[in-house]
This record gives structure tokens, sequence and C-alpha cells, in this order.
């Protein structure tokens, strides 16, 4: 029987191809929207975590905090609020697995003839470690050439590609701020982070070598950042919390004065950009949805109108037999499948607006299985609640009064 129902309902609706096709043009816009709209904002929820993780994980990073000259503030990492002994002292701490203090400094880097303005980072061999970024080619430097101030560095894959093209660059000179300096590895390739930044544009140089040769006497034993690798997530909290209380206590800062030094947990602000990025994701296909309220309204008119129009079938089927209840679901099937075919090419089209979109910003908005599934159970949901009150309307004629009209 039920067979028999879903053939005469595709029949009714090839009937009237382009009322059904018009009526089904909202659910499409409508899924589509929903689809590309989840799309987006999974893909850039997925972009945020994949960028900060990048950065290492169960890592903690703590920046020199703000300074204060003739009564003008700077802020935060514009002091220099960090020294090697507060790496140091951090390093003791228990459930600390590695510590990796920095500086960064930005330079123009020649090459025979060719130049390029990118970011020097001065650290110790364990950063590599800590970063979780290892060289494609060649090597790191070792403790011994970082104490002895070699002038050894290593490059990212943007740099070796402007200063040396196809040409090899390991053992290449290059020259920072007019200091020669030996290529000793090319980094495996990172691409870009969120918003845009090039992760493989910077030159990686002992810490020794960067405050003397690059930075000057003044900052020799003073740096901007110190990245802390932890031994797991479940630590990280009381770790952020036993370097907060060291440093301060080793900076002498009294109880209720500010800090002079942030530390910040990238596990923390994963959760908390991955929460923002959701509540996007959710208010985009919140918009989107708009649309398939209208699409469900619209098929709740064309069905009154076939209510109307199909009086007469109606009175014939009751007065052979049919029963209310059997009226009632023709009409609740056609309105489902105006719903549900809708709603596939619906998700075909959001589909293909995702793979342009993703081509267009850059990164992944593949579409889910869990948001088709969605889409298909709301616009079912949609086809039986605006479908039910024209199937009811159908189901309460009279027999009699249908063979009348």
């Amino acid at each position: 029987m039920l067979g028999s129902m879903l053939a005469e309902a595709w029949s009714a609706l090839l009937a009237n191809r382009l009322r059904s096709s018009l009526t089904m043009l909202g659910m499409i816009i409508g899924v589509a929207a929903v689809i590309l709209m989840l799309a987006i904002g999974g893909g850039v929820q997925k972009q945020v975590s994949d960028s900060i993780a990048g950065l290492g994980s169960n890592m903690l990073i703590v920046t020199a905090g703000s300074s204060r000259s003739g009564g003008f503030m700077g802020g935060a990492g514009s002091g220099a609020s960090l020294r090697l002994e507060d790496a140091d002292a951090i390093a003791a701490l228990p459930d600390v697995l590695a510590v990796a203090p920095s500086a960064n400094i930005p330079a123009q880097v020649v090459a025979g003839p060719s130049n390029w303005a990118t970011q020097v980072t001065g650290s110790v061999p364990a950063w590599f470690a800590v970063q979780e970024w290892r060289p494609a080619d060649g090597r790191t430097f070792s403790d011994m050439e970082e104490r002895a101030a070699a002038r050894v560095a290593l490059i990212g894959q943007t740099v070796a590609d402007n200063l040396f093209g196809a040409n090899d660059p390991i053992g290449q000179q290059v020259r920072i701020k007019g200091v020669s300096f030996t290529v000793i590895g090319v980094m495996a390739p990172r691409g870009q982070g969120f918003g845009g930044m090039d992760r493989d544009d910077m030159i990686i140089v002992p810490l020794t070598t960067a405050s003397r040769q690059l930075q000057g006497n003044n900052f020799r034993r003073s740096i901007r950042t110190i990245s802390v690798s932890v031994d797991s997530a479940e630590v990280l909290d009381k770790v952020d919390a036993d370097i907060t209380t060291l440093l301060r206590r080793k900076h002498k800062i009294k109880t209720g004065d500010p800090d002079d030094f942030s530390v910040n947990n990238l596990t923390a602000v994963t959760d908390t950009m991955s929460s923002v990025t959701a509540s996007i994701s959710l208010l985009l296909a919140a918009i989107g949805s708009i649309s398939l309220v209208v699409g469900g309204i619209g098929i709740m008119n064309i069905m009154l109108v076939s209510v109307t129009e199909r009086t007469r079938e109606i009175g014939i089927r009751m007065a052979i037999g049919a029963s209310r209840r059997a009226v009632r679901l023709q009409f609740l099937l056609e309105a489902l499948m105006l719903s549900l075919l809708g709603c596939s090419i619906g998700v075909a089209v959001g589909a293909g607006l995702s793979m342009l979109a993703g081509n267009a910003i850059g990164f992944d908005t593949s579409v889910t299985a869990s948001a088709v599934v969605i889409a298909f159970l709301v616009s079912a949901s949609i086809g039986i609640f605006f479908g039910w009150y024209p199937a009811n309307q159908a189901a309460k004629l009279s027999p009699i009064e249908a063979l009348r009209s």
C-alpha cells in the first residue's frame, strides 16, 4: 500500500513539474545555505585549531610584560622583564619537559644578489623539540654551537625559495644585519597559520649569537619569550600557576602589583577559539535556516492549492473505500517527497558551493556527514510539519460534498 502511495505521490509531482520545481526552490536555497555555512564554519574552526596546534602541543608561552619609561607605558612585550635566569628556574619546575628562551628580531637578509625581509628567531636547541618542528634538510645547531655563539642558521621554506630559488641552500652564506651566517638546515614546510601568517617565513639562529651579534650588549641576558613544554595537558594549569608564582618571587613583585610578564596557555586559547568559531558557525547556519522555513511555508501553500484542485479526486477515493487516514497519508507523502527532493538537490548545491568557497579562501570547507544528516532530518520535519495542515484538510472533506464540487 505504501509503495502505491509513493508512486501516486510521484505522479502528482510530475503532473505539475513547474509548480513542484518552484516549490522545492525554497528548500534547495535553504539547505544549500545551511550546508555552506556549516562547511565554512567547520573549516575556520579546523584552521584555528591546526594553526595553534602547529605551535606545539602541551605548551605554555611566557612573554615579557609592559615597560615604563619617562612616564610612558609600553605594551606587552616592550619590556625586558625576562632573563635567561628565569628560563633556567622554570626548567627546574616539576612537570616541565623542556624550556626554550627566544628573541625575535625583524631583519633584512641578503644572499648573493637576493634579499628578503623576514623574522629572525634566536633560541636554543630545545626550541625545535618544544615547537615540534624539525628540519626537512640539514640539521639543527648543537648546544656547543649555541654556547660558542656560532654563526649558523636554519631557514624556513619561504626564505629558502626567495633567497636561493631552486639552488640548495645548505652550506650557503646569508648576511643578517651585515653578519654572515652559514645555512645548516631548511625547516620542514608548515604553511600558513591563522590570519594568513606565513609560518615558513623565518630564520632560526643560536640565542647567544642573536644576542651578541644582532641585538647588542644591552640585551645579552634579556629575552622576550620563553616557550615551555609540559608533561601533559592535565598539568598545564598547575605549571601555569607555578611559573606565575616563581616569576613574581624572582622579579620581587609586591602583592597587588601587576605582573611584568604574561603566561599564555595555548590549549585554553584553542578551546576558546574553537568555542567562538563553533558559535559563529551555528549562528550562520541559523541565518541560513530561515530559508528552510520560507520553503516550508511554500510547501504548505502549494499543498493547500493541490487539495482545492483535487477535491473531486479525494471524493472519489473516499467513495470507493479510502479511509481518512489514507487520504491524510497520501498528501503527507507528497509534502515529504517535495521536501526531501529539495533537500537532496540543496545538499548537492551546498557541497559544490563549499568546494568553490574552499578554493577561494584557501582552507578546507568539506561537508561533513553530520551536516547532511541534520539537513535531511530538518527537511523531513519541515515536510511533515507544513504538510500536516493541508493533509488534514483533505482528510476532513465530506465525500458527498467533494463529489459535487
